[in-house]
């Protein structure tokens, strides 16, 4: 029996529109409308690409284990708090939000002390490496991108002394985050022979039955000797040029101790957990310092989105100004929302971006919001390029965030991150230096000068927005 070419055109033509009608019905589901926009758009104009990319990529979800084990830690950590109060900013409005992240994430907000920031990339890393010569248990580092190259070296070589000491050294890096830099076929031999304990997070591997969506990606940039000190911040382990000849990256660690290294040690933990099956013992900080602080991890694993709903709830706070600096600023309809009424109500508002990306696609998607960001009257500041600002932070009045996230969908949905909110005093100080500092290194963007721009620069930008939502 032979099939004619109509025969086939109708047989294409059924599973086409079974493709189309299952997709409009099941894509909404549990996403933004922003969301599933872009992926019905995808599927309904190209079935066969589109169906096949969100089958691989249209979950955030990770596997059963993963979900089961951070459901069983989140509960672990609230349990350990629970003599710690809720109200503890003598602010009601604060407060709000203190517990808001306490209920979503069961992290409490503590002391601690912060002991100045590192905006110089190599003086940071010197810094680290400095503070790991003094250790005397155990040091846990956990970066997304790790390189061992000539600027990382006296990091690696102190992590060796460490070794040398009896010190325990655990060692956690993203394989997709690591896998395109130089020297990293030989990263894990190399990490091995100086006795580091090393493990990739969320490993690609196929044939032990370990794959997921590969864009899903652990994000976090900690390392802390001994749970008296911790660095957070922006700043991955690797030089600053990312091998990009000409550019430079622009970014930040922060320094602190007390309380707030225990919730830092208890996110490596748990990390640990799910990449090695083993745990890991720590100690509670005795110290106590004079910043409030509050931990606030997130990503798949962490139900309603924890870091979103924390910088929306801290943009709606702001009263007299809000300053925002991340390196992909694309914000959901919710955030967009917050930044503009924020303008609306009288509030200053600074976004400190790169003058230009490191990356084609999310160069274009962020710049797609200048416009209404410009006509609702923020101040967009470009740091001059070719370096990248990729320095990660927000301030509104009395409130601090920073950490690993960018702003935008990917880091709110998808990626592991880990956020730290701060309220009052030094570390307010640090950040409000730090943006002054960028500021004077940028240039101003006016909504004269981007109502100038091309036809092809409009529609370019609008395109990529399209991409953005695709998660």
């Amino acid at each position: 029996m032979t099939v004619d070419l109509s025969s086939w055109q109708a047989i294409g033509l059924i599973i086409d529109y079974t493709i189309k009608i299952a997709a409009i019905g099941f894509v909404p589901e549990g996403r933004r409308p922003s969301s599933s926009t872009a992926w019905l758009l995808a599927i309904l104009l190209l079935p066969f690409v589109g169906l096949p990319l969100f089958l691989l990529m249209g979950s955030p979800w990770i596997n059963r284990r993963r979900h089961r084990i951070q459901d069983e830690a989140n509960q672990r950590i609230k349990e350990l708090g629970v003599d710690v109060p809720d109200s503890v900013a003598m602010n009601e409005e604060i407060d709000s939000i203190i517990r808001l992240n306490r209920n979503l994430t069961g992290m409490p907000a503590v002391s601690g002390e912060t002991h100045g920031y590192y905006p110089d990339y190599k003086e940071s890393i010197e810094r680290m490496a400095q503070v790991v010569d003094g250790a005397k248990k155990y040091v846990h580092v956990e970066i997304y991108i790790v390189s061992w190259d000539d600027t990382t070296d006296v990091f690696f070589q102190a992590l060796a002394r460490a070794v040398k000491r009896g010190v325990k050294v655990r060692l956690l890096f993203d394989q997709v985050g690591s896998w395109k830099y130089k020297g990293y076929l030989k990263l894990g031999r190399r990490l091995t022979e100086i006795g580091v304990d090393w493990q990739l997070m969320l490993p690609l591997k196929p044939w032990r039955r370990r794959f997921r969506r590969p864009d899903l990606r652990n994000h976090r940039k900690m390392v802390i000797v001994d749970g008296k000190r911790g660095f957070i911040g922006s700043q991955n382990m690797i030089e600053p040029s990312y091998g990009n000849k000409g550019r430079n990256w622009v970014d930040v660690m922060f320094e602190f101790s007390g309380p707030i290294v225990t919730s830092m040690n208890l996110v490596f933990a748990v990390d640990w957990l799910l990449e090695s099956g083993e745990t890991v013992p720590f100690e509670l900080s005795e110290v106590h310092g004079e910043d409030l602080l509050q931990l606030v991890p997130s990503g798949p694993g962490y139900h309603a989105e924890p870091n979103l709903r924390m910088f929306n709830s801290v943009i709606h706070h702001a009263k007299e100004r809000l300053v925002m600096c991340s390196p992909y600023f694309i914000p959901d309809e919710s955030m967009m929302e917050a930044v503009t009424s924020a303008c609306f109500r009288g509030v200053k508002v600074e976004l400190l971006v790169s003058e230009q990306a490191d990356q084609f696609m999310v160069n274009h998607a962020q710049t797609s919001y200048y416009q209404a960001l410009l006509e609702a009257g923020v101040k967009i500041h470009r740091y001059k390029k070719p370096a990248v600002l990729h320095s990660k932070f927000l301030l509104a009045d009395e409130i601090g965030i920073l950490g690993s996230s960018n702003m935008d969908m990917r880091s709110f949905g998808l990626n592991y991150e880990v956020t730290l909110m701060a309220t009052h005093k030094k570390v307010i100080a640090q950040l409000e230096e730090l943006a002054q500092g960028y500021k004077e290194n940028s240039i101003e963007l006016t909504l004269e000068e981007w109502n100038e721009r091309s036809f092809g620069r409009r529609y370019l930008d609008n395109v990529m927005r399209l991409t953005s939502a695709l998660q």
